[in-house]
């Protein structure tokens, strides 16, 4: 199953994908992914601080749900 962004109520697939090691590198990556769309929604006066990314297995199985805000320390 290709891995897939949530959009408010409808699921975003990415249809690449990745083929990574482990759960570790999943979520690192989701990081990344995460903070790349919160900069360019930012950028367009969004915020979507509250989403969050599923990484599943090959089966369609989510094993992770990785909130937007683990990809950042609030500031001052």
């Amino acid at each position: 199953m290709p891995p897939q962004y949530r959009d408010k109520t409808k699921i975003i697939e990415d249809r690449e994908g990745s083929d990574l090691a482990d759960l570790n590198d999943a979520r690192r990556e989701a990081i990344m992914d995460a903070r790349g769309l919160m900069s360019a929604a930012i950028l367009q006066g969004r915020d979507i601080s509250h989403r969050h990314i599923e990484i599943c297995n090959d089966d369609g199985d989510i094993l992770l749900k990785m909130p937007f805000s683990d990809a950042y320390e609030p500031g001052d």
